[in-house]
Formats: C-alpha cells, sequence, structure tokens
C-alpha cells in the first residue's frame, strides 16, 4: 500500500477506534452461534438457496472488522462468556480470549492442522462442536469456521502465499493485495472465495443435523473488494461492506447422523491455553498481521 492509501486507511481507522459500531451476538437468542469467518452478508445471501436448511438471510453489524477485534468487543468482560462452550479454528483466540471465562474452549487449530493447505479443516470444527454438544450440554455453544477465509481450498489463487506460514507477519502475496494491484479480477477472487463458502456449509449443514436449539449463522466480519478504495478487512475499519455480516436462524435436532472421531491430545486438555511460536505460524499462513 502506498504511504497515501497508508494514510488514508490510518484516518479511517482512527474514527474507527472512537465510534461504536454493530451488535453483540449475546444480544440476539441462539443456543448455537455459527460463525463463518470473513463472509459476508450478501456472499451467503447469493449461495443460501442451494442449502435446504439455510433460512431467509439478513444482516446485523459486526462489533469488529476482524476477527482480533470481534473476539475482544463480543467476549471481553461479558459474564454470558462463563456459561459458554467455544470451539474454534481461528487462532487470534490464543492471544485474545482467556480460557477460564469460558465453560470449555476449545482450540482446534493447534491440534488438527491441515499441513497440505495450511488451513483449519471445517470438518474438525464439527466433529468437536457436536463432541462436546452431547457431552456438556451448554447454554450457549460457539462454533467458530475458518472458512471461507482464504486459503480458498477448493479453488486456491495463484500467488497465495497464505498457504505458506510466514511468521507473524501478514505475506505480500495474498486475494486482497492481489486485486488492489490489479493482479487478479474481482471475479476470479469472488469466485474462490463463494467456493470456499460451500465448502464450509455441507459442514454447517452436518452441524445442524447433529446439535439441538435455535441455530445462528454469522461472521465475524465481511470482506472489502475495493469499497471505499480499500480491501480485505483490516482492523478497526467500520466500512459498511466490511462490517455487515449475515444473521440467519435455524432450528436443529439432534438426528445421531454422525458419530466424531477427533479428540483433542491430552498434553493439550480443551479450556487450556499456552503460549509459542505456533499461534504465530498459523496467522502468518492466514495472512494476518498483528
Amino acid at each position: 500500500m502506498s504511504r497515501l492509501g497508508t494514510a488514508y486507511l490510518r484516518a479511517i481507522q482512527a474514527v474507527g477506534r472512537r465510534l461504536p459500531y454493530g451488535t453483540n451476538v449475546f444480544e440476539r437468542p441462539w443456543d448455537v452461534l455459527v460463525v463463518l469467518d470473513g463472509c459476508r452478508a450478501d456472499l451467503l445471501a447469493a449461495v443460501a438457496d442451494d442449502y435446504d436448511f439455510l433460512p431467509e438471510i439478513g444482516s446485523i453489524r459486526s462489533v469488529g472488522s476482524s476477527s482480533s477485534e470481534w473476539l475482544e468487543n463480543t467476549f471481553g468482560g461479558h459474564p454470558e462468556s462463563d456459561r459458554t462452550v467455544m470451539v474454534t479454528g481461528n487462532t487470534w483466540t490464543d492471544r485474545y480470549l482467556d480460557a477460564d471465562a469460558f465453560a470449555a474452549l476449545d482450540e482446534v487449530w493447534k491440534y488438527a492442522w491441515d499441513d497440505g493447505h495450511n488451513t483449519i479443516p471445517p470438518a474438525a470444527v464439527t466433529d468437536r462442536a457436536i463432541a462436546l454438544a452431547r457431552e456438556t450440554a451448554p447454554d450457549r455453544l460457539v462454533v467458530h469456521y475458518m472458512q471461507p477465509h482464504h486459503p480458498f481450498v477448493p479453488d486456491p489463487l495463484d500467488g497465495d502465499d497464505g498457504l505458506v506460514r510466514a511468521g507473524s507477519h501478514s505475506n505480500t502475496g495474498n486475494p486482497w493485495v492481489a486485486l488492489r494491484q490489479n493482479e487478479v479480477s474481482v471475479d476470479r477472487v469472488w469466485a474462490a472465495y463463494s467456493a470456499n463458502l460451500d465448502y464450509v456449509l455441507s459442514e454447517v449443514e452436518s452441524l445442524c443435523e447433529n446439535v439441538d436449539g435455535r441455530v445462528a449463522i454469522t461472521a465475524d466480519h465481511g470482506n472489502l473488494f475495493g469499497e471505499w478504495g480499500l480491501y480485505g478487512h483490516p482492523m478497526e475499519t467500520p466500512v459498511p461492506a466490511l462490517i455487515t455480516v449475515p444473521w440467519a436462524e435455524t432450528m436443529a435436532t439432534d438426528q445421531q447422523t454422525r458419530t466424531p472421531t477427533l479428540e483433542p491430545p491430552e498434553s493439550l486438555p480443551v479450556s487450556r491455553v499456552y503460549g509459542g511460536d505456533t499461534a504465530d505460524d498459523r496467522l502468518g499462513a492466514l495472512g494476518y498481521r498483528e
């Protein structure tokens, strides 16, 4: 990004830091909250007719324009978290959540990473969510899938270095940089982005067949495709296209169609958080910068 572009973004972020925006998900009724990482409301609406389990897609304003911001603003100091079980593929939890504040925190990314694609497979998240729903019968269950966030597993983009671990810094090769530099078309990225959503929705459908209660489907943030001259999901950037996320509700019944097999290793029990370089590796692979 040019110096002028950086200054422009910083000016927007300076305003974003001072403006409260968005609806905290705890203000809505749900038993199971499905979080699709980086999913725009219009993206989910565009594919909803292809899935019988999806109701009409509405929208809300997110409390963050990036995962770290959403995690802090959603769970930080919120009393309901102590009755909430969270199953997550999002690597920011290692830095922005306190495991002791939850009934259980299962950070699936720490033990079920897909080295071939350098991301968290949605099937692993589904397995653990079903297992904990049955084992603990929590008041509230949050299931945070990493998709449709890139890397776009079914339709990878050339030059997307998000598939390679690169420490704690953002890789210069990712879909949003490529879009900004006119190295790839909006249609090409949108198609890959949509394919990655389809990839995760089959798992969401399976989840809904194996849990009980009111299921709400939303996202932590969206992604910008050039709106306001910006791309991706910079933090503290309350651009409407970025913070408008889907909200859809459906009822689920555990039909026992799936028997989970994935378990965390004994060395990493659920709700334990540890430090180290692992989080940096995962964040780099996903194209984040702290």
